[in-house]
């Protein structure tokens, strides 16, 4: 499942910020919010984006908010409630003044960004991955969109797998959950 490279990046880089900069619980264990959320930001968008510059903890403070409001979009795809997260994705368009604009720049071609006016860190990628998140939500794929179901994580994810079955954040929440159900069958054997 591929939407274009900038809109599938955009999407990732949701998921990245989501990741790093919300807490909750990662792979078994508590995952606080980061003490410094600058170095997290970064560290997320450089997931995607390997040369993205670092993100200072201002911008950082601004990235956790929009990541905030984002992992509440996933959340509600998650709980099959996608009319909430279609609100939840149009506010933060209104907000962010999202408009697509045709750019090229790092010897790349023409492409979409969607960045709106203002020019923060927080605003741009805000309006960038609600539009990315929109375009998702608004095609036949937007249960691609989710949250770990491995016990203790709710880390999200988006599946873009041919048969659309992914379930966990990670390789690591799949392995510990098929270990935990193949032990429990051994122990009842």
């Amino acid at each position: 499942m591929d939407y274009n490279s900038h809109t599938d990046g955009v999407v990732r880089v949701a998921v990245a910020l989501v990741n790093a900069l919300t807490p909750g619980e990662r792979r078994g264990r508590a995952f606080p919010a980061p003490a410094h959320v600058g170095a997290a930001a970064t560290e997320g968008l450089r997931t995607v984006y390997s040369d993205h510059r670092e993100v200072t903890e201002a911008e950082g403070a601004e990235l956790a908010e929009v990541a905030a409001r984002l992992r509440a979009v996933f959340t509600a795809v998650a709980a099959d409630e996608i009319d909430a997260a279609a609100a939840r994705i149009n506010r933060l368009l209104e907000e962010s003044h999202a408009r697509p604009t045709l750019q090229k720049h790092d010897g790349e071609p023409w492409h979409l960004h969607f960045h709106g006016p203002g020019g923060t860190m927080g605003g741009e990628w805000a309006a960038g991955c609600a539009t990315g998140l929109a375009i998702v939500l608004g095609s036949e794929f937007s249960d691609r969109l989710g949250v770990c179901t491995a016990p203790h994580c709710d880390r999200v994810y988006v599946d873009v797998s041919r048969n659309g079955i992914r379930r966990f954040c990670s390789t690591a929440c799949q392995n510990r959950v098929k270990t935990a159900a193949f032990r429990a069958r051994s122990k009842a054997e």
